[in-house]
């Protein structure tokens, strides 16, 4: 089984700043990509940011420029460094590992952003 945990949500206002980390453990046989997918209210989950093994990172349009996706390979560590929050960044941010042969889920982490 491979564990993924999300630490770092919370309540901000807009123009602030959060940064979110999650750390995978347990029998990880490959590590093809980590990712920040979030779910806001009456919407479908939407990719956020991902980065691969290799480095090479990807954004949703919404928060290019705004939020940066880093990883400690070493650790199976993933973060996310988002500036300049919205209300609309509202959601429930999961991370996301790609083994290359599964998916797998963390459970989220609530971000509030209020105006």
């Amino acid at each position: 089984q491979v564990q993924l945990v999300e630490s770092g949500g919370g309540l901000v206002q807009a123009g602030e700043s959060l940064r979110l980390s999650c750390t995978a453990s347990g029998r990880i046989r490959s590590i093809n990509a980590m990712g920040w997918y979030r779910q806001s209210p009456g919407k479908q989950r939407e990719l956020v940011a991902g980065i691969t093994s290799g480095g090479s990172t990807d954004y949703g349009d919404s928060v290019k420029g705004r939020f940066t996706i880093s990883r400690d390979n070493g650790q199976n560590t993933v973060h996310l460094q988002m500036n300049s929050l919205k209300p609309e960044d509202t959601g429930v941010y999961y991370c996301k590992l790609d083994s290359g042969f599964d998916w797998y889920w963390g459970r989220g982490t609530q971000v509030t952003v209020s105006s």
